[in-house]
């Protein structure tokens, strides 16, 4: 299959690499800075001077006609390329969050089902170790009833970071904390509890970085349709680096804690049924370069077979809509200071410029 690759900044090295390793044919590599993709390919240990390099999206696209194009713009920019190539029948990979309103988001979707095309959000943790064990344990009933879960995603980002680039802590291009830092966790405790969400409430604040438009913490209460109660902490006023991104399940016969810097590992393993795999499980810890994980890998190979056998990835667009329905569920609940009820007709961060 032909690959492309449309946005080369930070993220885009975990891309390629899992494009590689996954055997896709590269022919193209696209964005406004060649700086980008020169600084990308530099840290590749593979042969990389035949891959063409483009500045526009739309030109790379009709000369090499690619099958799959995976998108790592800035969240603003996700939801227009992604319908453009959509629409053209080309299968797309998004990174998140997927798109910044409701309304973008279900038209992606929409745009796939029309014209035929896999649309997979990169929500790639749900691939790590010590998710894919809990999940099965879940599925297999292990936890028994859940009473509640917790994630927490406790990171710093100073000013430095911000100042890559003027997209991120804005409304428009990047939303705060939960949107950007806190996502991935939101995708997993939805994937892991397995129910749909009925009731949301949230706090955002601007408490440190004064120099942002969005949060740089936020919290929420979400209640499942199961009767499960989960609650979210985002934020990236940790001092004076990254501390943890964990989440934390109780069930009446098992409990399980997933720890690590990206839920990598399993902190705490303990169920009533006790089985032989559980020492393995106990003691995952993936090791991780970074903030990012290893999933990418798993998560490119799962939207190839979904492809090529004509199914949904495990990471839908369906799916990815989800985590942001809950982000701009918790903006929302800011913004009225009123619980709110889902599914989300429509709201979009830029409902929330000048909140602060």
């Amino acid at each position: 299959m032909k690959y492309a690759l449309i946005g080369c900044g930070r993220i885009s090295i975990n891309h390629i690499k899992a494009a590689h390793s996954n055997q896709l044919t590269i022919v193209g590599l696209c964005d406004l800075k060649h700086a980008n993709i020169a600084s990308m390919l530099a840290k590749c240990d593979w042969e990389t001077s035949s891959y063409p390099q483009f500045s526009d999206f739309k030109k790379m696209i009709g000369e090499v006609n690619p099958d799959i194009v995976a998108i790592a713009t800035e969240s603003g920019s996700h939801a227009a390329i992604a319908i453009y190539c959509l629409s053209k029948g080309i299968n797309v990979i998004v990174e998140k969050p997927m798109a910044m309103s409701i309304a973008d988001a279900r038209l992606m979707i929409e745009t796939a089902k029309n014209h035929n095309a896999i649309l997979s959000v990169c929500h790639q943790n749900r691939f790590n170790h010590a998710v894919m064990a809990t999940k099965k344990a879940m599925i297999e009933g292990r936890f028994g009833k859940i009473s509640h879960a917790a994630m927490c995603v406790r990171w710093n980002r100073d000013i430095n970071y911000y100042s890559q680039a003027k997209w991120r802590g804005t409304w428009e291009n990047d939303g705060g904390a939960l949107m950007n830092q806190c996502i991935h966790g939101i995708d997993l405790l939805l994937y892991l509890i397995g129910s749909p969400v009925q009731i949301v409430y949230g706090q955002t604040r601007k408490q440190f970085h004064y120099y942002l438009e969005t949060e740089d913490a936020g919290m929420g209460i979400i209640s499942f349709a199961n009767g499960a109660i989960g609650t979210i902490e985002g934020s990236v006023n940790v001092f004076p680096k990254n501390f943890e991104e964990t989440l934390h399940l109780f069930g009446e016969q098992g409990t399980v804690k997933i720890g690590g810097t990206s839920t990598n590992s399993i902190d705490i393993w303990r169920f009533s049924d006790q089985r032989s795999e559980d020492s393995a499980c106990s003691s995952i810890r993936e090791e991780t370069s970074n903030v990012y994980g290893n999933g990418h890998k798993l998560l490119y190979n799962d939207t190839i077979d979904a492809i090529k056998n004509k199914r949904p990835p495990l990471v839908s667009g369906e799916e990815g809509l989800k985590a942001l329905e809950i982000v701009l569920s918790i903006y929302k609940s800011e913004l009225t200071d009123n619980a709110v009820k889902l599914p989300l007709t429509d709201f979009s961060t830029l409902d929330m410029k000048e909140h602060f």
